[in-house]
């Protein structure tokens, strides 16, 4: 008999709330939101290009769009964003394979978790 097991990942993300309340408070509400969704959007268009580029084996776009990536998680103070996508751009020079996919899907549930936790202060009072 054949046992199978899912595993179910779940990872808490961590957000550098001060980054953002410097933002709403050096460019008001009007201007700081503009800019976190803008950054939520490149965010998600990125990932989905990362997605692409590691589906398709094109190692050199990946880590270009990691590195926007990177840029995007410090602005808004995504940091653990920013942490997974240093793995992955460390991993993808690296013979290590199995890691490297493992860290890329990391990433990608990272990042839509991280997605949800901005909306969610954005939903509060900064």
């Amino acid at each position: 008999m054949t046992v199978v097991v899912k595993l179910c990942h779940r990872e808490s993300v961590r957000l550098d709330r001060a980054q953002l309340e410097r933002m709403y408070v050096q460019w008001g509400p009007v201007r700081a939101d503009k800019e976190v969704n803008q950054a939520l959007e490149e965010l998600a268009i990125g990932m989905a290009d990362v997605q692409k580029s590691h589906r398709q084996g094109r190692h050199e776009d990946l880590r270009d769009h990691v590195r926007d990536l990177i840029g995007i998680a410090n602005r808004i103070g995504m940091t653990s964003l920013g942490r997974v996508a240093r793995d992955v751009l460390d991993l993808s020079t690296a013979n290590d394979i199995p890691a490297f996919n493992a860290t890329v899907a990391r990433l990608g549930r990272i990042s839509e978790r991280s997605l949800i936790a901005v909306w969610d202060i954005q939903d509060m009072s900064i």
